[in-house]
């Protein structure tokens, strides 16, 4: 197998030899890492669970995870999961890594499409399952939204979607995703959404695919999964928790799958993530950071606020050009668009991340808008 270089590692190259001014302290807006404290109820759940660290973990997830996870559907979409409908997991990459080589194992040509620019374990898992590509590309003619290409659909045997998007923030419409989830049914094609951003949205909830596979009929989401993690949510990244949801005979088989995969999530980060699960209101308090950020980024940059994330898909011309530039004379680190995407893709614009509190935030922005006047 070969796979290509993480954008972080290309982000080292590029950068390397590159001595960043000294009148600045380091900044990087590079990775889509929270850094807001991981709220103190999680923090005291996890370490009045200790203790449980002499206990071998379930690889199904214990069932008070399960439960939060799903009251949490509950709550959040008006979604009623049955247990089987829905599965925890050990975070969201591994999973994005292994199901579609659980998915695509007996498929003699197996095809996976996936939106482009994008998140790059999507690309390590085509590359592990041998599977033929087709990129979905996000452009800023369509508004960065997918465009539906029946003729390429209908080759296809798994289709990711990730909506909230990353890195370009652009949202689906539950009326979209409904399209979206009729073809899923129609062409026979497995659809599944990455929703790990659907939580930071800035002013209305955003939809989840779920929901727009209910609105079309489709109450036992044939065909349709999602994802979704605490990581964002709660500031809790090293929490590692995750789930998969949607069609229950695939994640029956999935589940037996996973039983050899051995990513077990210990047992006090499940009753952390348990209680991270159960609490809307610590999420709010995020929106709002992240609603300041972007506030701040209209003022500095003069762009307009997206529906969600927590990122910026700012157009800079020479996106190389301007990394490297905004390093040795600012010493701040953006991420190039044209290394999380493909065919082209992603040129022309850098990533970034508005991941920290008010005065550091400002000061990053503040570079990036210095960088673009250079």
């Amino acid at each position: 197998m070969k796979f290509q270089e993480y954008p972080f590692e290309k982000l080292n190259r590029l950068l390397d030899g590159i001595e960043p001014s000294r009148d600045y302290e380091s900044i990087s807006l590079t990775i889509g890492e929270p850094q807001f404290d991981t709220p103190k109820f999680i923090l005291d759940e996890l370490k009045q669970s200790a203790s449980l660290l002499n206990k071998y973990p379930k690889s199904a997830g214990e069932e008070y995870l399960k439960s939060a996870m799903i009251e949490y559907n509950r709550q959040r979409f008006g979604i009623e999961l049955l247990p089987q409908e829905l599965l925890p997991t050990f975070g969201t990459r591994e999973l994005l890594f292994n199901f579609p080589q659980f998915l695509l194992s007996d498929k003699k040509e197996p095809v996976m499409a996936f939106t482009n620019p994008f998140y790059q374990i999507y690309e390590g898992a085509a590359i592990a399952s041998g599977a033929k590509v087709v990129y979905i590309n996000l452009e800023a003619k369509n508004s960065f939204k997918p465009v539906i290409d029946r003729d390429k659909l209908k080759q296809c045997d798994l289709v990711i979607l990730n909506f909230p998007n990353n890195p370009t923030a652009s949202t689906l419409s539950l009326e979209e995703l409904k399209e979206w989830a009729k073809l899923a049914y129609e062409l026979d094609f497995v659809l599944l959404n990455d929703e790990c951003y659907i939580d930071l949205y800035i002013d209305r909830p955003t939809p989840s695919l779920l929901q727009a596979a209910k609105e079309v009929g489709n109450s036992e989401y044939k065909n349709i999964l999602v994802i979704n993690s605490a990581s964002k949510r709660s500031s809790a990244p090293g929490l590692r928790s995750g789930y998969i949801a949607g069609d229950k005979d695939i994640l029956k088989e999935y589940m037996k799958y996973r039983t050899y995969v051995g990513c077990a999530s210990p047992l006090p980060l499940q009753k952390a993530a348990s209680v991270a699960w159960g609490d809307n209101k610590h999420v709010e308090s995020f929106r709002a950071k992240y609603r300041a950020n972007f506030d701040l980024a209209r003022e500095i940059l003069g762009i307009d606020k997206p529906e969600a994330t927590f990122y910026i898909w700012l157009e800079v011309g020479d996106e190389l050009e301007f990394t490297k530039h905004l390093y040795k004379k600012y010493n701040t680190k953006v991420l190039p668009g044209s290394f999380l995407g493909r065919d082209g893709i992603g040129r022309g614009f850098v990533r970034v991340a508005l991941v920290y509190e008010g005065k550091k935030m400002q000061e990053g922005l503040t570079r990036v808008a210095k960088g673009i006047k250079r």
